[in-house]
């Protein structure tokens, strides 16, 4: 009698260490991205299909017995879960059932076009970079904002933002304005103000000084230039619109064909601002446009040297012979250019 007893204990225990061996023990297998994607509208047979598909558990015995415990199969939520943080199954349902997701980390630098966004965010998180780009060249869905497809892209203020991996671009798009909003202080739209200017105007005029030069000194006078032409009814004449208008951002040199090409963005073939920003500025340069200091400066070419720094001036004689000498230094390294490629065999 006291053998049986002592086999069933012995089968009891052995039956206690399976369960939970499965149940506490490191049975989660974690893939090389560690990340479980539930997406948007999946069930709860679509959650367990996925979790064998990947392998990431070899059945669904004993995961169908915790989530009926839990009551997870009515509770699905979508996101990116971090697998590294749960390798038992007992802090894998657990995990589930409470929507713990790992947020996404978004980091905005400088982006020239509505497409370079779409790409990003399609990258990045559920929503889909063609869904992106139909909701940024919509005027319809941009209305709500505010915006248009034009003036969309200032609503992107460069910086590393947290966001859920799952969702609508639109909900993605109204945390990217409260940003914008809260950038926008009662100070910063003073200084917008007393330089006759629109926000999103500054950020255009500044997502062109952000092209021109990487310098905070030169920016600064650019953006002083930039200030002065407008107030005078002068053309921008900006090199860097000219790209953006013919997407070829690869352009070392501008020449006349290129100022002939039409298009709104064209700041030598149309007056004032264009119609939207360039690029995404970084809030350095917003706020050099902003704290632009009172010159008489109306042209400006990169110095001879080639450094980044550039020869400002107040008539165009004297900016003719600061361009003259930036010409003939842009002349002398592709006659050098055009040497070494002859003396290649």
């Amino acid at each position: 009698m006291k053998k049986i007893l002592l086999i069933i204990l012995l089968l009891v225990l052995v039956a206690a260490a399976f369960i939970g061996w499965n149940v506490f023990g490191p049975v989660v297998n974690v893939p090389d991205g560690k990340y479980l994607y539930i997406k948007t509208g999946s069930t709860y047979d679509d959650v367990k299909k996925q979790l064998v598909a990947d392998k990431i558990l070899s059945g669904t015995f004993f995961f169908d017995k915790l989530a009926s415990q839990v009551k997870y199969a009515g509770n699905v939520k979508a996101g990116k879960y971090d697998l590294s943080n749960a390798r038992s199954l007992y802090k894998l349902v657990r995990m589930l059932k409470s929507g713990s997701q790992s947020p996404v980390k978004l980091v905005i630098n400088k982006l020239r076009t509505k497409e370079d966004l779409a790409g990003k965010i399609g990258k990045n998180f559920e929503c889909d970079s063609t869904d992106v780009i139909h909701f940024l060249t919509s005027n319809d869905s941009l209305a709500s904002f505010k915006l248009d497809t034009n003036t969309v892209m200032t609503a992107v203020i460069p910086n590393t933002y947290l966001f859920q991996w799952n969702g609508s671009f639109k909900k993605l798009l109204t945390r990217l304005q409260d940003e914008k909003n809260k950038f926008w202080t009662e100070e910063r739209k003073a200084k917008a103000a007393a330089k006759g200017l629109t926000i999103e105007q500054v950020y255009t005029m500044a997502s062109i000084v952000e092209e021109e030069t990487l310098l905070p000194e030169d920016k600064l006078l650019i953006a002083s230039t930039y200030i002065n032409r407008i107030k005078k009814g002068m053309r921008l004449g900006a090199d860097p619109t000219v790209k953006y208008a013919m997407r070829d951002f690869g352009l070392k040199r501008i020449y006349e064909k290129h100022l002939k090409f039409v298009s709104p963005y064209n700041t030598y073939l149309n007056s004032g601002l264009p119609p939207g920003p360039i690029c995404t500025p970084s809030s350095k340069t917003i706020d050099a446009v902003l704290d632009a200091p009172q010159t008489n400066y109306f042209f400006f070419v990169a110095k001879p040297d080639l450094k980044g720094y550039s020869n400002f001036a107040e008539t165009y004689e004297q900016h003719m012979v600061f361009a003259k000498a930036y010409q003939h230094a842009l002349d002398s390294i592709e006659l050098i250019r055009q040497k070494k490629r002859q003396a290649i065999p």
